[in-house]
């Protein structure tokens, strides 16, 4: 009998820590079941119904709103940040260190903002690897660290780029972020290129092309809209454009054969966002005007050479190559009479919206607004956050671990 009890107390126990185990695990691990973006199949006569509804309803301060996308630095309050989304009604946000509090902070933040329109929001930040990544600054979470896309791209291995998508995505989406600016699919063809260099896959376009377009299909995958930076390509350049404009004297020939491959691939695999650099080719567009500035290269090129129809976003407007030669008005108005829908980071937004309604017909602003609501309700209606244990997650480490860090 006593033998009995003892075995019946043995299973009992092991069932008992068999539970709890199972238990903790249940709790510790992030859900997967929202892995998976969630909205593939948008009712494309609907959305277009939806789409033309809502843009007739609007003002035109409200569609003029919709073209920009802003940075806010000034951490110690955001007040005048909650009036301008309130009032003026803007397109959306990047996220930089300044703004990377604690994780609750920083989600509030993002929750409050998107509070003010009901039309989403794109909530952005540039979030690559290496130095360039924001997430790591939270002030109380670590989030995984994510090594140069140079280093990921020498393991030729494509399944891991897509994991590596997916890990920075699930990340990213715990905050509330829907749209990376990343990733950036310059040849890394020039040594002395300071600004890109490790931030590139390789000089390679074949090897680009295929680690970076892994890469984006895990981001879109698991529900991060990404961006392809930066056209028409910034990696045969040896200045840094946040300090001066760069000035490449390729034909438009050479720069088919190399540069545009990547784009040309982006586009073919369903590019939804490409990022415009503040680049001059004087022997493509006879001048030293910025690609973002640019007709040429972006309605002529890749409008209509390229065959792109997705959305255009500028490089951050307050970069010295551009504001070293031209004013905050001649750069917006410039930029959308070039073909941009998307400005990013001027340095005055409540000028710019004015510069843009003293400027530009309500028809151009239509044909942008009209692109960027159905980019919206078709990508980021029905945007969820994912669990805050996502960020830092020993199974993002272990795929991070895969990625040797040499030379």
């Amino acid at each position: 009998m006593r033998r009995k009890i003892v075995i019946f107390i043995g299973i009992l126990s092991v069932l008992l820590i068999s539970i709890f185990f199972l238990n903790f695990k249940s709790e510790k691990s992030p859900d997967l079941k929202v892995d998976k973006f969630i909205n593939e199949d948008v009712d494309k006569d609907e959305l277009l119904k939806k789409v033309n509804n809502k843009l007739n309803s609007m003002s035109l301060d409200e569609k003029i709103g919709q073209l920009f996308v802003i940075a806010w630095r000034d951490s110690d309050t955001y007040d005048d940040l909650y009036r301008l989304f309130r009032d003026k009604k803007l397109g959306g946000f990047i996220l930089f260190r300044e703004n990377m509090d604690t994780y609750d902070k920083t989600k509030t933040l993002i929750s409050n903002l998107q509070a003010y329109n009901d039309i989403p929001l794109i909530i952005s930040m540039d979030q690559e690897g290496g130095l360039v990544q924001r997430l790591k600054y939270l002030k109380d979470v670590k989030a995984t660290d994510i090594p140069y896309m140079y280093y990921l791209g020498k393991t030729k291995d494509e399944n891991l780029a897509y994991q590596v998508g997916k890990v920075m995505a699930r990340e990213l989406r715990t905050i509330g972020v829907n749209v990376v600016f990343s990733p950036d699919i310059d040849i890394y063809s020039n040594p002395k290129n300071t600004v890109i260099g490790k931030r590139s896959f390789g000089s390679d376009y074949l090897l680009v092309n295929k680690m970076a377009g892994s890469l984006a299909k895990g981001l879109e995958e698991t529900g991060v809209i990404p961006t392809y930076k930066h056209f028409p390509g910034h990696g045969d350049t040896d200045v840094d454009s946040h300090v001066d404009l760069p000035i490449i004297d390729k034909s438009y020939e050479e720069l088919k054969d190399l540069e545009l491959q990547t784009f040309s691939y982006a586009i073919n695999n369903n590019a939804k966002l490409i990022m415009i650099g503040h680049l001059a080719l004087p022997n493509i567009t006879g001048d030293n005007t910025p690609a973002s500035l640019s007709k040429v290269l972006i309605t002529d090129v890749l409008k209509k050479d390229l065959n792109y129809n997705g959305l255009v976003i500028t490089d951050a407007l307050d970069m010295k190559a551009l504001t070293n030669n031209y004013t905050q008005e001649e750069i917006i108005v410039k930029s959308i009479n070039a073909g941009v829908d998307i400005l990013l980071m001027p340095e005055d937004i409540e000028k710019s919206l004015e510069y843009v309604k003293n400027n530009i017909s309500e028809e151009r602003i239509n044909e942008s607004v009209k692109k960027i609501l159905m980019f919206k309700y078709s990508y980021l209606e029905n945007y969820e956050l994912l669990d805050k244990d996502f960020l830092g997650w020993k199974e993002h480490k272990d795929i991070i671990s895969k990625i040797p860090i040499k030379d």
